[in-house]
């Protein structure tokens, strides 16, 4: 079991930059691979991106590719996003989730952080 805490969301310009951090419990965060996301238009959630348990492979959506990064301490057992360029369309609740299944990529994620707001104004 693992519980997650996301932090760092907020208001921003367009244009402007965020980094969310989820804080992991326990002693076994370093065998999870990790992901981030966030609703979506017609999902529940839409992948944003997600990085091995060691951090050595990152995964993005299109959407984001180029303007966030992920990122992980397992020292400090959290993973960030660090989020640049920000638009409008990246307001959401983001959320982030923990795979024990050791895989890579990850197929389905088992913990759920409750989320943290971004809003990115025009």
């Amino acid at each position: 079991q693992v519980h997650l805490v996301e932090s760092g969301g907020g208001l921003v310009q367009a244009g402007g930059s965020l980094r969310l951090s989820c804080a992991a419990s326990g002693r076994t965060f370093s065998r999870y691979a990790m992901g981030w996301f966030r609703p979506a238009p017609g999902k529940e959630r839409e992948f944003v991106a997600a990085i091995s348990t060691r951090g050595g492979s990152t995964r993005y959506a299109d959407s984001v590719k180029g303007r966030f990064t992920i990122s992980r301490d397992n020292a400090k057992n959290t993973v960030w996003l660090q989020m640049n360029m920000l638009k409008p369309e990246d307001t959401a609740v983001y959320y982030c989730a923990a795979d024990r299944a050791q895989q890579w990529p990850p197929r389905g994620y088992d913990y759920w952080g409750q989320g943290t707001q971004v809003t990115v104004s025009s």
